[in-house]
């Protein structure tokens, strides 16, 4: 991984806190991308204490905001002219709905939306690389998960569980879809589950289920732990050349009926596409 170049979102917390202290220990050059810039700067600084790696670079962004995403893939346009890596990593459950800048409901909106328009914007970046990989932390959740397109902004009725099962369902059709539409290129799509790890994750819900939730949270595996399939994907000969598969714990997983559904995946995409106003050029 010597000074290959990886852009990794959501990158202050959790599993992709992990991430990138393992692929900077390998030398390559870091791009964090989070929407706190207090805590950018402060992982910045101790990863490359920790790391030895003085290639580390941070882009501030909420990618829950459309008008965000174009920022942050301008910003990394005008510094680097390639790209080896992109981990899409941010995401989240709410309990409750909530609606971004642009009006989609969030969970969606950070968790599809922000993978789907931020990896068109910087595509022709990885494909100027030898190899590129694009890896995205789904969830095994999405095989509770179906696209409700009568309502994907779930206004009729929310449920917190059913808002994140949809999002990483809608992970595994987008990183199939991409993966088809790139076969004999360069670039490999994967996605991945990175088991129930003890991270932030959650820490928005309030009474019963916020007490659930920290009593689990002694059975759940660490962040370090949960990391390691998303590093194993990104930086791995073991994985070169193959693409469009779900994989937990570094091996390839059977995903959903649904995940493999090409009509649901190819709706999917047009709502995208319309929902991002970017249409996507190969």
């Amino acid at each position: 991984m010597k000074n290959k170049r990886i852009l990794i979102t959501g990158s202050t917390s959790g599993i992709g806190r992990a991430s990138a202290k393992e692929l900077a220990k390998m030398g390559a050059n870091i791009v964090l991308v989070s929407r706190n810039e207090e805590k950018l700067k402060t992982q910045v600084e101790e990863l490359k204490k920790a790391t030895n790696n003085e290639s580390i670079d941070y882009i501030q962004g909420d990618l829950s905001s459309l008008a965000d995403i174009r920022k942050v893939a301008e910003i990394y346009r005008n510094r680097y002219t390639e790209l080896d890596v992109l981990l899409n990593n941010a995401g989240l459950i709410v309990p409750d709905h909530r609606t971004t800048t642009d009006g989609y409901e969030y969970t969606f909106a950070l968790n599809h939306l922000g993978y789907f328009l931020l990896t068109g914007l910087l595509l022709d970046l990885l494909k100027k690389s030898s190899t590129a990989r694009i890896v995205s932390v789904s969830s095994s959740a999405h095989k509770a998960g179906k696209i409700n397109f009568n309502d994907i902004n779930f206004e009729k009725g929310y449920n917190s569980f059913a808002a994140y099962s949809q999002s990483k369902l809608a992970n595994v059709l987008f990183t199939y879809e991409l993966a088809e539409k790139l076969k004999n290129t360069n670039i490999t799509v994967n996605c991945l589950h990175p088991g129930v790890v003890n991270t932030n994750f959650g820490n928005d819900y309030k009474g019963g289920l916020k007490l659930i939730m920290s009593m689990l949270k002694p059975l759940l595996i660490t962040a370090d732990k949960g990391a390691e399939t998303s590093i194993f994907l990104a930086s791995s000969p073991k994985v070169d050349g193959i693409s469009g598969q779900f994989f937990a714990k570094k091996r390839a997983s059977k995903s959903s009926s649904l995940s493999h559904d090409k009509t649901i995946a190819k709706k999917l995409w047009e709502l995208s596409e319309k929902m991002c106003d970017f249409k996507y050029s190969f």
